[in-house]
């Protein structure tokens, strides 16, 4: 049984201009969000996104290659966690303040 690894930066290839992209989007901030509220990895199909399959998947390449989140195979299905030891090593109170940021948008505002 051959185990399937996606790649991911190291720490130091982390770059505040591809997190920041990451992040400019609001489909992906709500994944971001959604992983930060649980604590945990999360299969794709937990986290309910309106948008297609194949562009949710897009979305979690963008998270996963710009060093947001880390995507592990488990079976069949992708566990998602967010690199929040990384990225508060290399960028303090990013993530804290971006989560912050998407609890006091208001519901009109939210991605639909």
């Amino acid at each position: 049984m051959s185990t399937r690894i996606l790649d991911h930066p190291s720490v130091g290839e982390i770059r505040l201009e591809a997190v920041l992209h990451a992040l400019a989007e609001p489909v992906r901030l709500e994944i971001v969000r959604f992983l930060a509220d649980s604590g945990r990895g999360v299969p794709c199909s937990e986290i309910e996104l309106a948008v297609s399959k194949s562009t949710g998947t897009h979305h979690y390449r963008v998270l996963r290659e710009a060093g947001v989140i880390r995507q592990v195979y488990h079976g069949t299905a992708k566990l998602n966690s967010l690199r929040r030891d990384d990225l508060d090593a290399l960028f303090p109170g990013l993530l804290d303040s971006v989560i912050a940021a998407t609890r006091r948008r208001p519901a009109s505002e939210a991605p639909s």
